[in-house]
């Protein structure tokens, strides 16, 4: 509780979802007393006091909903897993109340409907409490944009230190898990789009194998990419809302086994330290971790992705906005043209080159998308994961050093990230990322990737990282360290 800037809700901030659902069973307390306890910390700290901005908007039914949650309870009606939880989703998923609008003004007045993942939370029981800001489009605007920032909502804060980045794209998200907002979230990732803000405010995020989740309603970039994922402030929450998300119990009877990636390294220098000093801690605990060699992306497979994913771009989002309701932009182009006739306010600080290139690109019927992402394909799947994975079943590594100093005129300074990351965006393939301590004071995390649908199997090695980790260290949390301050 040191340092918080809202105490008064600091009980409901930072319990576990779990914890809330076992007061909520006990009648200790009720999902109405929950949800207000957390508008009162948003109205708080997110517009003013220390001005987050991790919030795009709040759902207008969340007080109805959780009456409702509270009286079905009392009736014995409980719809499912997350009966009376709040959870918090990134303004690119629609949700009935909800902007939806990604980030961008050209969607305003666009109504938006339930995503699939949003009625299959709903169904499960959950409060639909706000939507998240984001970097405008998921990151997928210009080379020299800035994370967490979009014409929409401005510049999300990260929690820990507030001239630091939140990470991206689902900056919100992880910066409203971090400031005690929600106790559960759903971010989407494209590549490090969850597991990016997850690492750098001190949070768990799982990206589940594309196509586990579904991505209907949600604002796309890339077909083979793109993936709606849970994320939480511990490992136990995380499984229950993954859990929740595709309609599943975890498996009874889970082998894990677990394997290094030698040459798998974010390069900053005390992050990868601290990750030997976690891998000897976590070999002295017992745990099994073979040490083994991941393949390592050259500039032809950042080159190959990014085509990939701007043909991708072009195509899935003149499908996503012909469909979406109401007047407004049709296509890509259309987006375009808006941004530059609004460029005051859409291009204030970057500008939509990746938007443009996608559009000349000739979108996927093409042999430069073909070949980009069979090479893709090849090095993500067999020579980078398939080769580490041959003979284990979950590989480990740092994922990102520490958040970087927001900069809104020269943009990221995302340098220091390690390959699992991009390894697993490539292939689809799953991936998880949960703390592993501090340096500089900030958090930072590590990964857990795996094979396709192995989502349970790695949930269970992060548990049994978790219990080691947490072991020889407290759970804290932000410091709410003020700009300029280090």
């Amino acid at each position: 509780m040191k340092n918080d800037p809202h105490p008064v809700s600091y009980d409901v901030a930072y319990a576990s979802a779990s914890e809330l659902l076992e007061r909520l069973e006990h009648s200790h307390t009720t999902s109405l007393t929950i949800v207000e306890a957390l508008l009162a910390r948003i109205g708080a700290l997110d517009d003013e006091g220390v001005a987050l901005h991790a919030i795009a908007a709040i759902a207008d039914d969340a007080r109805t909903v959780a009456r409702e949650r509270d009286e079905q309870r009392a009736r014995g009606e409980i719809l499912g897993p997350l009966h009376g939880l709040p959870v918090v989703i990134k303004d690119n998923i629609e949700a009935k109340g909800l902007p939806g609008l990604a980030g961008s003004t050209s969607l305003r007045g666009r109504p938006a409907r339930d995503a699939a993942l949003v009625t299959v939370l709903r169904d499960a029981g959950a409060i639909i409490l706000a939507s998240t800001n984001l970097s405008q489009w998921a990151n997928i605007r210009s080379p020299h944009s800035t994370s967490g920032y979009s014409a929409s909502g401005g510049l999300v804060a990260n929690p820990w230190a507030l001239d630091r980045s939140a990470g991206g794209s689902s900056s919100g998200s992880g910066a409203a898990l971090a400031a005690g907002f929600s106790p559960l979230a759903v971010g989407t990732e494209t590549d490090g789009s969850i597991t990016c803000p997850a690492s750098l405010n001190g949070v768990v995020g799982l990206k589940p194998t594309v196509g586990v989740t579904s991505r209907d309603g949600v604002v796309p970039i890339s077909h083979s990419q793109d993936s709606p994922g849970p994320m939480a402030r511990d490992v136990a929450d995380l499984a229950l809302l993954y859990g929740a998300m595709v309609g599943e119990t975890p498996p009874s009877l889970l082998e894990v086994s677990m394997i290094e990636a030698r040459v798998w390294r974010t390069g900053h220098v005390a992050t990868d330290a601290l990750f030997e000093v976690v891998m000897s801690q976590l070999r002295r605990e017992g745990l099994a971790i073979a040490q083994g060699e991941g393949g390592l992306p050259s500039g032809v497979e950042y080159d190959d992705e990014l085509t990939v994913m701007l043909c991708e771009l072009v195509d899935d989002m003149n499908v996503y906005l012909a469909g979406r309701l109401g007047e407004g932009v049709k296509s890509l182009a259309d987006v375009v043209a808006y941004e530059d006739e609004n460029s005051q306010l859409e291009q204030r600080y970057f500008g939509h080159e990746f938007l443009v290139q996608a559009i000349g690109t000739g979108g996927c019927n093409t042999e430069a998308y073909q070949l980009a992402r069979e090479r893709n394909e090849g090095w993500a799947r067999e020579l980078a994961l398939g080769k580490i994975l041959a003979d284990n079943n979950v590989v480990v590594s740092p994922a990102y050093g520490p958040a970087w100093k927001s900069d809104l005129v020269n943009g990221d300074n995302a340098k220091y990230v390690s390959a699992s990351i991009m390894a697993a965006a490539v292939a689809g393939w799953p991936i998880l990322t949960l703390p592993m301590g501090f340096v500089e004071g900030l958090p930072v995390g590590l990964t857990l990737a795996g094979r396709p649908h192995s989502e349970w199997t790695l949930l269970e090695a992060a548990r049994q990282v978790e219990v080691v980790l947490r072991r020889h260290s407290d759970v804290s949390t932000p410091t709410w360290r003020a700009a300029n301050r280090g």
